[in-house]
């Protein structure tokens, strides 16, 4: 793995701050020296020569500084830590314990990597697990040629479980490596003598990694009742025997079915050394003693007794803040970036500027997706090739890709060494996806964009409009609930909302019931739930369970959150489809990519007509900056059996997928039979979907990824412009008042059906 650094980058203590609350800037170089900081505001991130180009207002004036950098290390791992571990009679014999799971075959040229390892000031034992099976050193502080190494030559078999142990005896100077698998009939050991092995007490313990000043040796597997014996074991009766049944005094054992919902570690033996978890592995696992009765953590708990750690794994840079920055009272709510430049590079640190908590607001507030961003980001494709590079370089977009920098860690799209996928992403990191002028795709037919920059087509274009707009994110939704949009007439979703809380999606559905009006831009949003917790307000977690489009599937068992014990996967399968909020839920997927709609005939009805106002075209969006049409990549469709309204109509559907377009497997029972009945090719398609909500609330939702890359045509005009145009000026009108609403209230909305 090429662990390169970026001449200059960073991170920001949120993504979101309000005026008169302060941004605390996180700066690490790859070498130590002097470097610029000077605030922006992003009115475009798309680099596209045929688009609305990169375009920055240079905020100088209100913040310009410089600085003296420094290097700041990243340290990639997972493991636990108890400092100081338990005390015991340094003569007396004692064993290290654990059961240990490989997920896949470790390769032949690997080094071995440490379970549980003991540190103190006179020496360091460690007890790993390598390709040829269990391992132990013994050493001095330093690492020195006469360390001792012991190896039982038998290789561990991927998904097995298997005991592994250390004894060692300082009155006869006997060591004892042993490794037994569930199920085999007798353990494979290997033996040695060994001068001076007496280890100090109260040594530092290490599970899953070794050496305390930087921890090294990152076990990738799962761990469970990692113990300390006082006593010389020969072998195990029961090598899936619990902590409390293991036939040897207990000095420290640390029961991982205890706190899964927290990042301590507890330990059950007298001296209670309890620890804890750095860098976040992953907890809600199954163990080795699963009985199968219950799929959910918090009902079994002691079914799930194993932690998953992983070499890469990355909770929190935990870099020293090198700046802080008020937001002033008279900045307006927007797109922001910190601008960083040294001698050797540059980079840019986004963050929105929320309006004042007490107003005055906008009428409108654009959302940003901001946990959307998240879970993807540093999403390395693989994809990053000699053509790609050419483009960036020929359009001068942003010049780091994931791909090259795996040192910021990856994404919840991505997948640890072991091949389990990625379930936490935190933002206390450099987020190279989350920047201006990023490409995702070198698109034949557009720009590429996705996520972040892809969304700043909303905001110039509300720009050019002249629409006075707020910005609001994800994860203030969360945090403040309804009361963050209520002031608003209307909300403005990105182009795909894909993440959300029960917090958010509730925000929302009540927003729009109370008279509040949402236009969801997107394709594939409100699709899969994601756990929070305020101990970490940093990370969102996700467990890809049961269906879905999915870069990678949860285990059966492991369905639940480990931060909150909530069920994770879609949001369908959590009985709240997205057609429930926005009338329209993922249907059909393909390359990067899209084609256009055709109006129907409901876009006519006098109702309705004022959505069309201005448009004579009867395909709207055969252009765009995303894969070249309104309609593409993902698609989203209305669905009454998943919750769109019975008023809902559709005003226009997409036609003539590309070939690369698939359905989604959620809607299919067979190759041949689908959920709705519908043929399988026929749910290949975005459409465009109108209702009204009681008490003047209402949806407008567009059903796909790419349709405000159509937004664009030779500046910010077209039928897509036109017709987005229409809805905005009509939903931040004024809020009919109080009687207007009782009165429609009492008479009821019309209802409207497709035609």
């Amino acid at each position: 793995m090429s662990l390169v650094e970026l001449p200059i980058t960073g991170y920001l203590d949120r993504f979101s701050h309000r005026p008169g609350e302060s941004f605390a800037a996180y700066i690490g170089m790859r070498a130590a020296g002097p470097y610029e900081a000077r605030l922006v505001r992003i009115v475009s991130g798309d680099p596209n020569p045929a688009g609305p180009k990169l375009r920055f207002e240079d905020l100088s004036h209100v913040f310009a500084e410089r600085f003296s950098g420094r290097h700041q290390e990243i340290r990639l791992g997972s493991y636990a830590r108890i400092e100081p571990g338990p005390e015991r009679d340094p003569g007396l014999p004692f064993t290290l314990t654990a059961l240990v799971q490989l997920r896949a075959e470790l390769r032949p040229d690997s080094d071995a990597k440490a379970i549980l390892a003991l540190e103190g000031e006179d020496g360091a034992l460690a007890l790993s697990v390598g390709p040829r099976g269990a391992e132990a050193r013994l050493a001095g502080i330093e690492v020195d040629a006469s360390a001792m190494r012991l190896c039982v030559e038998t290789p561990m078999r991927p998904l097995r479980w298997y005991r592994v142990w250390l004894s060692i005896d300082p009155a006869t100077e006997r060591v004892l490596l042993g490794q037994q698998g569930f199920g085999e009939a007798a353990p494979v050991l290997a033996r040695s003598q060994r001068e001076g092995v007496a280890f100090a007490t109260k040594s530092c313990v290490l599970i899953a990694a070794q050496s305390k000043k930087g921890p090294t040796d990152h076990f990738t597997g799962k761990i469970e009742d990692p113990a300390i014996l006082g006593a010389y074991v020969e072998g195990f009766r029961h090598p899936a025997a619990s902590l409390d049944a293991l036939g040897a005094e207990l000095i420290a054992g640390w029961d991982f079915s205890q706190g899964i919902d927290t990042q301590e570690v507890t330990d059950i033996g007298p001296q209670a050394c309890h620890g804890h978890l750095v860098n976040l592995p992953t907890r809600g696992v199954v163990g080795a003693r699963w009985s199968g009765s219950e799929m959910c953590w918090r009902h079994a708990p002691r079914d799930y007794g194993a932690i998953h750690f992983h070499d890469d794994d990355l909770a929190d840079c935990g870099w020293e803040p090198d700046f802080s920055w008020t937001v002033p009272a008279a900045l307006r709510s927007g797109a922001y970036a910190f601008h960083l430049t040294c001698d050797a590079g540059e980079d840019w640190l986004p963050f929105y500027v929320l309006p004042p908590r007490d107003g005055p607001f906008a009428p409108i507030a654009f959302l940003a997706s901001t946990f959307t961003y998240q879970a993807y980001a540093n999403h390395a494709r693989g994809n990053a090739d000699e053509a790609y590079h050419r483009r960036v370089a020929e359009w001068g977009a942003y010049p780091n890709n994931p791909d090259q920098h795996p040192i910021y860690g990856t994404s919840t799209y991505n997948r640890h060494a072991d091949g389990a996928g990625i379930a936490f992403s935190s933002r206390r990191r450099p987020i190279l996806t989350m920047r201006p002028g990023f490409l995702t795709f070198n698109d034949a037919r557009g720009s590429g964009l996705r996520h972040y920059p892809a969304d700043t087509h909303i905001l110039s274009w509300l720009e050019e409009k002249g629409f006075s707009f707020d910005i609001i994110t994800d994860e203030d939704l969360d945090d403040e609930g309804e009361g963050l949009i209520a002031p608003y007439r209307m909300v403005l979703t990105g182009s795909h909302p894909e993440y959300h809380t029960l917090r958010t999606l509730d925000a929302l559905q009540n927003y729009t019931g109370a008279g509040g009006k949402l236009a969801y831009l997107g394709g594939n949003g409100f699709y899969w739930r994601i756990a929070r917790t305020q101990a970490m307000p940093h990370v969102i977690e996700i467990r890809r369970a049961e269906g879905g489009i999915r870069a990678w599937a949860a285990d059966p068992g492991e369905y639940y959150h480990a931060l909150d014990g909530e069920f994770g996967g879609l949001w369908r399968r959590n009985r709240r489809p997205p057609q429930m909020l926005a009338g329209v839920g993922f249907s059909g997927q393909g390359l990067f990519e899209g084609t256009h709609y055709r109006r129907l005939p409901a876009s006519r009805d006098p109702a309705h007509a004022w959505i069309f106002e201005g448009i004579e075209e009867e395909i709207i969006g055969d252009y765009g900056l995303s894969g070249g049409g309104a309609a593409g990549f993902e698609m989203d469709r209305a669905d009454r059996a998943l919750g769109t309204p019975e008023n809902a109509v559709i005003l226009a559907r997409s036609e003539d997928p590309p070939a690369s377009f698939v359905t989604v497997p959620e809607e299919l029972l067979s190759h041949l039979h689908t959920v709705s009945g519908e043929p399988p090719n026929e749910l290949k398609r975005a459409e465009i979907v109108y209702f009204d909500t009681p008490s003047c609330g209402a949806v407008f939702s567009v059903g796909s990824i790419t349709f405000c890359g159509s937004l664009w045509r030779n500046g910010f005009e077209g039928p897509v412009s036109r017709l987005l145009e229409n809805v905005v000026r009509r939903f931040s009108a004024a809020k009919p008042d109080a009687k207007e609403a009782s009165e429609l209230g009492r008479t009821g909305a019309p209802a409207h059906h497709d035609a």
